[in-house]
């Protein structure tokens, strides 16, 4: 039996970097891992959709923008099984970087699955076999899996989960998407992009539902122009063939918003209704662990869980399921567990989707900061205004800006445009100190550069911004 001063059970983005720290501290640390180390978002989450991601804009830019800037290339194809090829090498080098940032830190590696057998044990299953480690603390980082709906169970051919949608090696004629969320919107656009017919079927309102519909507004118009047809307020019924997998085309049967029936033919359906915790079979409730009604562990400040040695971080303890979440949660924990108590304390989360053009979002909405009792100013920013943007011909969407009318304190900033997901970080650090209208607008910013929008959204608050006209009102 080995005893360790730290197990980490699951080495995804919030594991594995919990286990690095909790070495650099002076632990003697192991982790254990089940499959893939780097979980879901190195495999087959956020690095291969991004490397995709990438690789259908510049292949819809040469084959269908790039004459606008004088550049004609002609017979333009994009070799799927190829960009598979180049999105796997990426992964594989990403992947094995993680085993050996683990080794050289002193992680000891444990393959297999994690069980309590008590409080302060656990037994691990291989294919080698069984043994028990103990440890005086556990960090559970066991992230969360793709949900199902049972009208449409996955076969991994051609009713398929993300994971296998990011491994097609044959691009489809038809695509129907269940789901308009971050990850069915960002697939969806991908294969649009290399010329399929995407459908995106979502039983909302509004596509992206927790996302401020000023920037959805700009992302639903531009997915008109990859040829992308939107079904909000619908509801997926299920196929019409009996046996999906000898079908040589499937035909999905939906309720639209209006209650009348419609059939989608499609090659492959992408099912992408959200995830669901990794927090099953695991003998938690053997021990007592206490979970909420969605399975998610129930965790205080400091990712603690009802047991005073046992940690619970990332997808598993719920929204939100963030890589950079779990991350950082687990490096808050490997302090605490080193003796230097950290607690989380996250004035904004902030996220990004990589749809076209990119979401990005941290702190408040305006309805959130006006619900919380704030008077605010909004200043909004379009990016046509912006000459690095026009520069790159790249000027959809704008930057909004959520202040504190008495305090000038900057509360929220919202971004749909170019590089979205890289700007959000400087609102971000705003935000986590508290920044001020004035620290803002009095940065100097690159010239000419994206981030020089952040200044004038918020000087447009004021009627100051010197690149747009807005009139003052009364």
């Amino acid at each position: 039996m080995k005893t360790f001063d730290a197990v980490v059970i699951g080495a995804g983005p919030g594991g594995y970097p919990t286990a690095i720290r909790l070495a650099q501290l002076g632990k003697k640390t192991a982790i254990i891992e089940k499959e893939n180390f780097g979980g879901v978002c190195l495999n087959v989450g956020c690095i291969p959709s991004k490397a995709l991601i990438y690789g259908s804009s510049q292949f819809f830019k040469m084959k269908n923008e790039a004459h606008e800037m004088g550049i004609t290339a002609k017979s333009v194809e994009c070799d799927l099984e190829k960009m598979q090829e180049w999105k796997g090498g990426v992964v594989k080098k990403l992947t094995s970087g993680v085993q050996g940032l683990l080794k050289a830190n002193g992680v000891e590696i444990l393959k297999g699955t994690a069980s309590f057998k008590d409080s302060k044990t656990l037994e691990i299953t291989s294919s080698g076999g069984k043994e028990t480690v103990t440890a005086k603390h556990f960090v559970i980082a066991t992230g969360s899996r793709v949900a199902q709906i049972p009208t449409l169970p996955f076969n991994g051919k051609n009713i398929v989960s993300s994971t296998e949608a990011l491994s097609l090696k044959n691009l489809p004629k038809e695509m129907v998407v269940i789901g308009g969320g971050f990850i069915g919107i960002e697939i969806g656009t991908v294969y649009a992009k290399l010329g399929s017919k995407v459908t995106i079927v979502e039983a909302l309102d509004q596509l992206l539902a927790t996302v401020d519909n000023e920037l959805v507004s700009v992302v639903q118009k531009k997915m008109k122009h990859f040829g992308i047809t939107v079904h909000t307020g619908a509801k997926a019924l299920g196929i019409k063939e009996k046996d999906a997998l000898k079908a040589s085309k499937l035909n999905l049967e939906i309720e639209t918003k209006d209650k009348s029936k419609l059939t989608l033919p499609a090659d492959v359906i992408l099912v992408s209704v959200g995830r669901k915790p990794n927090s099953d079979n695991m003998g938690l409730e053997k021990i007592g662990i206490k979970l909420d009604p969605r399975g998610n562990i129930l965790t205080n400040n400091q990712s603690l869980t009802n047991i005073s040695h046992i940690f619970a971080i990332g997808d598993v303890a719920g929204a939100p399921q963030l890589a950079h979440r779990a991350t950082m949660d687990g490096l808050l924990v490997a302090q605490t567990i080193a003796g230097e108590p950290s607690f989380k304390d996250y004035k904004t989360v902030p996220w990004a989707v990589f749809c076209d053009p990119e979401i990005a979002v941290a702190g408040l909405t305006e309805k959130e900061a006006t619900e919380k009792g704030f008077t605010v100013r909004v200043g909004r920013f379009p990016f046509a205004a912006s000459g690095k943007a026009l520069a790159m011909n790249d000027s959809d969407g704008l930057v909004k800006v959520v202040i504190d009318d008495k305090t000038e304190a900057i509360l929220g900033v919202h971004i749909v445009g170019p590089e979205a997901s890289n700007l959000i970080a400087e609102a971000a650090l705003a935000i986590e100190m508290g920044a001020t209208v004035e620290d803002l607008v009095r940065t100097i910013h690159t010239h000419p550069t994206l981030p020089e929008v952040m200044p004038e959204a918020v000087e447009a608050a004021f009627y100051k911004a010197i690149h747009i006209y807005k009139p003052k009102r009364g």
